[in-house]
């Protein structure tokens, strides 16, 4: 057998690559249904909130962009026209809506932390284990929210008046002769209404996400030697810093929307004008039939809560990033 021959039959005998084929492509996955029960959860929620807030706020934008005119002098007739934002250019350049604008601003500065360390104080001390009686207390420290706002002013305006308060006697008669329903001290005289009534829902909140904590890691501190005071600057306050931010919203929400207060103390009182906060003059507005520049003034309000608590989210989440 020659050379080329067997060359050949090696050739031959060797088998052949096997072809390369495509493996057939998987079938897409079917459509999922998208459940409808969390949606129908949320209407509950999403009805009220469209009909009571999104649909009032749309109208009196609405209405903010209206002006009303006396056509014929002054007995002529009225006809509303479209006035674009020359409403918000009137309220802007009010000098008494400004006015009062940074009286709330002043007043929410002052009053909002001296609420929430009241509010925080109370939570710890119900928190602690050498309180006592703590079912009572926090009904105790309740109970002034549960009292309406109009009756809680009227309590707090006759303790004021210096024709029938005993407190005011008492202070006369030491010496001291404050003047609660003056203008200087007006404005703290309706801090001080304010603060009594949301310290206890303040707290509330506050002692609630406290007992969320699992009382392990407070034993785990007192065995590394840690006192009560230490625990709770150390650990509670960091641990409460989610619902701390969530009180502090509802208060600047709440000290723009000042009005009950200041509208109850407003017979008594000289010192309180109708637009004294910024609720108070558009209501004032409404209340003398002046509805559209009243809407363009709710609106800017509104818009101010929202950028005023949006920013206050904002600086609260950089520093707890940080």
């Amino acid at each position: 057998m020659t050379a080329d021959h067997t060359a050949a039959t090696a050739v031959t005998a060797v088998p052949a690559a096997p072809q390369a084929t495509t493996a057939p492509r998987p079938a897409p996955p079917p459509p999922r249904r998208r459940n409808p029960a969390p949606l129908l959860f949320l209407l509950p929620f999403f009805v009220p909130f469209v009909l009571f807030t999104l649909v009032p706020v749309g109208y009196a934008f609405y209405q903010s962009l209206l002006r009303t005119e006396r056509t014929g002098g002054t007995f002529g007739r009225k006809t509303t026209v479209f006035a674009g934002f020359g409403q918000y250019a009137e309220v802007l350049g009010d000098p008494e809506f400004l006015g009062s604008a940074g009286r709330v601003l002043l007043f929410g500065l002052v009053q909002i932390p001296v609420m929430l360390l009241l509010a925080l104080v109370l939570a710890l001390l119900l928190d602690s284990t050498v309180a006592c009686l703590k079912r009572f207390f926090r009904i105790a420290y309740f109970v002034p929210y549960g009292i309406p706002g109009v009756i809680a002013a009227l309590m707090w305006a006759f303790l004021y008046d210096p024709r029938l308060s005993p407190i005011v006697e008492l202070l006369d008669r030491a010496g001291a002769q404050p003047d609660f329903l003056g203008s200087s001290m007006i404005l703290w005289s309706i801090g001080n209404i304010v603060t009594w009534t949301y310290t206890g829902y303040n707290m509330l909140i506050i002692y609630a996400a406290l007992q969320a904590v699992p009382a392990d890691i407070y034993e785990a501190a007192r065995m590394d030697g840690a006192s009560e005071a230490k625990i709770a600057w150390r650990i509670k306050v960091p641990i409460l810093r989610p619902a701390l931010i969530l009180t502090g919203v509802f208060s600047i929400i709440g000290t723009l929307q000042l009005f009950t207060e200041p509208q109850v103390l407003r017979s008594i009182s000289t010192s309180v004008t109708s637009t004294y906060t910024p609720n108070l003059a558009a209501y004032s507005l409404a209340s003398s039939n002046n509805y559209h520049e009243a809407a363009a003034m709710s609106v800017t309000l509104a818009l101010a809560t929202f950028v005023l608590s949006f920013g206050f989210l904002k600086l609260t989440g950089r520093k707890a990033e940080s």
